[in-house]
């Protein structure tokens, strides 16, 4: 369903960043110097079809990084990337949202963006308010919204494109109990219909109840695949002994 063939991802980050025009003038007359940051190194894998699949490493190993690359976010700098079937991301937080929208409009844009039609989104517009829990909600602007709010609605309005691909990045990390049940409950169909999922988390306790394959990722680098509890076991040992 998707494979992953010796993908790396190179960023170029400028040691002097100039913010006024003072500055960018000076900078005319100067070199600028960039440094080299390798998010990813040759990383390959694959991902059956109705397989859950999951990521874990420590914040900056390049997770992330490698999730926007399967949804298309960011070009990878060398490899490639082929998956047969659309993708649905839920990736950062606020991602395709306008504060100064309400939560009604947001739904529309989201939706849009995501290539569902404005009827299916009045179809499915229901669902989504009573499974992200926001009906007193509606016509609120997005910014005045918590963090865990917009965790909740993106997240069900992801959920509700029927594609056979979803990407999913810490839902679980801002979500209240009562979401997170929600989450499980739709992972576990999802399972059940067989879709494909590749699900970033720092949860290792919903890794191990769902994920069929893990893969870690550290500096960059993806770890020799081992079976899910030693992959698991492996990733805590690293931890303690830093």
């Amino acid at each position: 369903m998707i494979k992953v063939e010796n993908v790396s991802k190179t960023f170029r980050l400028p040691h002097e960043r100039k913010y006024t025009l003072r500055q960018r003038f000076v900078s005319i007359f100067q070199k600028n110097t960039y440094e080299n940051f390798n998010a990813l190194r040759d990383v390959s894998f694959e991902v059956k079809s109705g397989e859950f699949f999951g990521i874990i490493g420590r914040n900056g190993a390049g997770k992330s990084t490698l999730l926007k690359i399967i949804a298309g976010v960011f070009q990878p700098s060398a490899g490639r990337v082929f998956y047969d079937g659309s993708i649905a991301p839920f990736l950062e937080l606020g991602t395709g949202f306008q504060g100064d929208l309400s939560v009604k409009d947001n739904i529309l844009l989201y939706g849009a963006l995501l290539g569902l039609s404005r009827q299916q989104i009045k179809d499915r517009y229901d669902w989504i308010i009573d499974f992200s829990g926001l009906e007193n909600f509606v016509d609120a602007k997005l910014k005045n919204l918590s963090s865990g709010m917009l965790v909740r609605l993106g997240f069900s309005i992801t959920v509700s494109v029927e594609c056979p691909i979803l990407l999913v990045d810490e839902v679980l990390a801002v979500g209240d109990i009562d979401f997170q049940r929600k989450c499980y409950d739709s992972f576990n169909n999802f399972k059940k219909t067989g879709r494909t999922i590749v699900f970033v988390s720092h949860d290792l306790n919903a890794i191990g109840n769902f994920c069929d394959k893990v893969i870690q990722i550290e500096n960059g680098h993806s770890l020799p695949e081992l079976p899910v509890d030693e992959t698991i076991k492996r990733y805590i040992d690293m931890q303690e002994k830093k």
